[in-house]
């Protein structure tokens, strides 16, 4: 992209009120940004009202520099940076079905490939230990069948989503889509810098929000529609009732995508999301291969997922809940005293001995064949 032309489409994508809809009306009416510009303000005002029309009619502060500090980000790497507009060819085709595409994606990563199967695979940021494993396991395996995994650089399932589709997906393929809620020159949350870093060389970053932009709270539910366009279905892992991975939920379905929810113990808050989807008429799922098959990508044989191996989960959530470090790895379904050593490397004599103290607490309960189970606190 020339100069000139990156110049007036960051002028207008930076115009203070106007959203993407206002800016679609005046692309409609009058063509591309710099015919924008040559506008009257009466003109204006007729297709977006007299208070955005005097914003139109002034550069936006801050303008030049974001100009100049995006050409300095795009010369850093030319081959595996880019920014796009609704005018490019190459914009991504299921963004221009919502209802409000961004004026301008940056993209960093492989950009040169457009994956033609893609599924968002969204949860918790506290999740459980399994619910950890499942997005990871169901991740590779997507990955292992030519999918491209959409998730959003989250803690929790977003990260394992992306570590499993990093291990799945073949050389030369896009593994995995970030989507992120900042600007491209930074990375949120910090813990995933290196895994950001492995993202940006086997899948892409991509975000609507110009350099420089902070983490900012509304940024990350705006986000989730961006996430639920791109694929064509979204996998809901673990979720509660009131969380940003029910809203992906719900903008996938109004975009016509299928939406899919796995099921957990009626006794854990992490699975009352999905079970409220499910309820709504989600599809439920117990192995990769049953989204797969609804979505008609076909799965290699040596993909599928295998049965519950008790490999040890990478906690990215649970340490951010402030409970127990036990209680967070032990989950909501019943455990033997093995896997729980496996989960936490605790030995079986401290380990029985804090178990015991759980139970007397209320905690925990001992089932019938060495198993225990955490009691939901409410």
């Amino acid at each position: 992209m020339q100069r000139d032309e990156l110049a007036v489409w960051l002028r207008l994508a930076l115009t203070p009120q106007l959203g993407p809809v206002a800016a679609r009306k005046l692309l409609a009416a009058f063509g591309l940004p710099d015919a924008i510009f040559a506008q009257g303000e009466a003109a204006l005002a007729q297709a977006v009202g007299g208070p955005l029309a005097q914003s139109l009619r002034q550069a936006p502060e801050g303008w030049q520099e974001q100009l100049e500090a995006t050409l300095a980000w795009l010369a850093q790497d030319p081959g595996r940076r880019q920014v796009v507009t609704l005018a490019d060819a190459d914009y991504p085709a299921a963004l221009l079905t919502i209802e409000d595409p961004p004026l301008m994606l940056y993209r960093m990563g492989r950009i040169g490939t457009a994956p033609q199967r893609a599924l968002a695979v969204v949860g918790s940021r506290n999740a459980s230990p399994q619910g950890l494993q499942n997005a990871r396991r169901f991740s590779r395996a997507f990955a292992q069948a030519g999918v491209t995994v959409v998730s959003g650089l989250a803690l929790g399932i977003d990260g394992a989503a992306h570590e499993g589709a990093l291990e799945g997906a073949a050389p030369g393929a896009v593994a995995t889509i970030a989507v992120v809620g900042t600007g491209l020159d930074r990375v949120y949350p910090k813990r995933h810098l290196e895994l950001a870093h492995r993202i940006a060389e086997r899948g892409m970053l991509l975000s609507e929000y110009p350099l420089g932009t902070p983490p900012l709270a509304a940024n990350f539910p705006r986000r989730n529609r961006l996430i639920a366009a791109l694929g064509q279905g979204t996998l809901v892992v673990e979720a509660a009732l009131q969380s940003g991975s029910l809203i992906t939920a719900r903008l996938a379905a109004e975009q016509g995508r299928e939406v899919f929810a796995i099921p957990g113990s009626i006794h854990s808050p992490h699975a009352r999301g999905c079970h409220a989807l499910l309820r709504q008429g989600a599809k439920l799922v117990e192995s990769a291969q049953d989204v797969l098959e609804d979505l008609r990508f076909v799965l290699p044989a040596a993909a599928a997922p295998a049965a519950d191996d008790g490999e040890e989960p990478e906690g990215e959530g649970e340490a951010a809940t402030g409970e127990d470090p036990l209680l967070a790895a032990m989950g909501y379904d019943p455990i033997g005293l093995d896997a729980l050593i496996a989960r936490t490397g605790i030995p079986a004599s401290r380990l029985s001995a804090r178990l015991l103290e759980l139970e007397l607490a209320g905690e925990v309960a001992r089932l019938p064949g060495g198993l225990y189970q955490r009691q939901a606190s409410a």
